[in-house]
């Protein structure tokens, strides 16, 4: 099992930044991709980044040049930087995390409790 809990949220203005944490703790082994996701009312959740145990990101074209995933893997937590804040970035963003087994098949995935993001003037 594995718990995930994000911190880092909050209100902040247009153009504003914020930096997401993502902790894991747990039986962590086998655990090679970090997501970050968004969710706002009347819309879908949406991967927003990506992050392999290697490094390797990928990133949502909305958030492109503007967001920065990255990871820290001896404390066990993943970042979104958050920079150039628009309205539209508004939403409860939550972490993701990925098992594989070794076939690189996934066998679980984990989601933390969410983190509000406002972004509002």
């Amino acid at each position: 099992q594995v718990q995930l809990v994000e911190s880092g949220g909050g209100l902040v203005q247009p153009g504003g930044s914020l930096r997401l944490s993502c902790v894991a703790s747990g039986t962590i082994f086998n655990i090679l991709t970090m997501r970050w996701y968004r969710h706002s009312p009347g819309k879908q959740r949406d991967l927003v980044a990506s992050i392999t145990i290697d490094g390797t990101t990928n990133y949502a074209d909305s958030v492109k040049g503007r967001f920065a995933i990255s990871r820290d893997n001896p404390k066990n937590t993943a970042y979104l930087q958050t920079n150039s804040l628009k309205s539209e970035d508004t939403a409860v963003y939550y972490c993701n995390a990925v098992r594989y087994d070794n076939l690189y098949l996934i066998v679980a995935t984990y989601w933390g409790q969410g983190t509000q993001v406002t972004v509002s003037s």
